[in-house]
């Protein structure tokens, strides 16, 4: 337990150095803002952009507050991904390439207290900065539309946040497994993006699959999930997460010779 809190306070003056717990969290909000100031302000830009001829007018359809919510996190599901994936592909791969983790393998290290400290870290940036991303979403969609239920917003941003620590440990367990942070990257992107590719063309026959919580989170917008397919689906995503962390401490400790001297 001491070694966990020693290796958590050393993630957590990394983190401050290099200035993820500040740029992360800035970059989700405003990508939570984008949506509701974009759709406010599109007949005014588009009258600056020109181009409309004399006296024509074009009325949009106000959208719902709660299109705009999942419009927020469509964004999270592309550029969010991204940042999360560019932020901590080198979190282990990264130090064993500059040498820094021969400093840590040096000594008795606990390597299960060393894959949660970076584990814990990143998901604690990583729900500040959904979390302050969704906020400030529901904020200006209720200010410049209408409100959705505080409870049911509640809902839907607590189960997107289980897919996102679901695939935080999917980047970390990449970044144990490979020898490098270009390798790491490219893993966790081609596996997101062939994942969600699946799901989207066989997702039909398998209602538990955790790569739908996304659509799960969207759908306690509406009317909510089917209980038994959500239940089916967070129980799973949590096994995976458990799965994953497990076999990133089994990399961790199997790679560690790979450690730049």
């Amino acid at each position: 337990m001491k070694q966990l809190s020693t290796l958590l306070l050393k993630e957590w003056r990394e983190n401050v150095r290099n200035y993820k717990v500040f740029w992360i969290p800035v970059v989700f909000i405003l990508l939570g803002v984008t949506e509701p100031l974009s759709n406010y302000y599109l007949p005014q830009i588009l009258d600056a952009a020109g181009g409309l001829p004399d006296g024509a007018v074009i009325e949009f359809p106000e959208p719902e507050p709660e299109q705009l919510l999942v419009a927020v996190m469509g964004q999270f599901q592309t550029i969010g991904m991204l940042v999360l994936v560019l932020a901590y592909m080198g979190s282990i791969a990264g130090e064993r390439r500059n040498g820094t983790a021969t400093l840590l393998y040096a000594r008795p290290l606990s390597f299960t207290s060393y894959f949660l400290s970076k584990w814990m870290m990143a998901s604690l940036i990583a729900m500040i900065s959904i979390w302050t991303g969704f906020l400030a979403g529901y904020y200006y969609t209720a200010v410049l539309f209408s409100a959705v239920p505080f409870g049911d917003f509640l809902l839907f941003a607590i189960t997107y946040s289980l897919w996102i620590l679901l695939v935080v440990t999917m980047i970390l367990f990449a970044s144990a497994a490979m020898p490098s942070a270009g390798l790491t990257a490219a893993l966790a992107l081609t596996v997101l993006i062939i994942a969600q590719l699946v799901d989207g063309l066989l997702g039909s026959r398998w209602i538990w699959s955790p790569l739908k919580l996304p659509n799960y989170a969207a759908a306690f917008l509406d009317i909510g999930p089917d209980g038994g397919a959500f239940v089916g689906a967070v129980l799973l995503a949590i096994i995976c997460i458990f799965g994953l962390a497990a076999f990133g401490i089994w990399f961790s400790k199997r790679n560690r010779s790979k450690a730049k001297v």
